[in-house]
């Protein structure tokens, strides 16, 4: 008989400016079996700041942000992983414009989703890398 392993819950980091949508988002979160939400972050600096501190294995990343941009972030982390760590990287944005999403996709993205339309995708999409991370532990 095996024994149950209890794996280490997947750390999300959470980039939204929308403190409502931030709230929601991260009490769906909060709800799916092994994830954690770590942090959330409204804005370049603080979203930075987490990432370096926290090491999420996942991060959440809106474009649109208080101050400084998505883009800022993402450009951030492919550019210094030994400062900012290696997570997965899902967009979710109300500007699901053809040429963002080419623009995430250059800077590696993960996944990218459209907050109007793609909010359960989203949440498919933690599962799945949940899912991943536990078999890589």
């Amino acid at each position: 008989m095996m024994a149950h392993t209890t794996y280490p819950p997947l750390k999300v980091l959470l980039i939204e400016d929308s403190p409502l949508l931030g709230s929601l988002l991260g009490a769906m979160l909060e709800e799916l079996e092994g994830v954690a939400v770590v942090a959330v972050a409204g804005d370049e600096a603080e979203a930075l700041q987490a990432l370096q501190e926290r090491r999420p294995d996942l991060a959440i990343v809106d474009l649109n942000l208080r101050e400084g941009s998505g883009l800022g972030v993402l450009r951030a982390l492919r550019a210094k992983p030994e400062c900012y760590g290696r997570p997965a990287t899902a967009v979710f944005t109300n500007h699901a414009h053809a040429h963002l999403r080419e623009r995430c996709r250059a800077l590696g993205v993960d996944r990218f989703f459209d907050k109007a339309l793609e909010m359960d995708a989203l949440l498919d999409y933690v599962e799945a890398v949940r899912r991943a991370s536990m078999e890589t532990h």
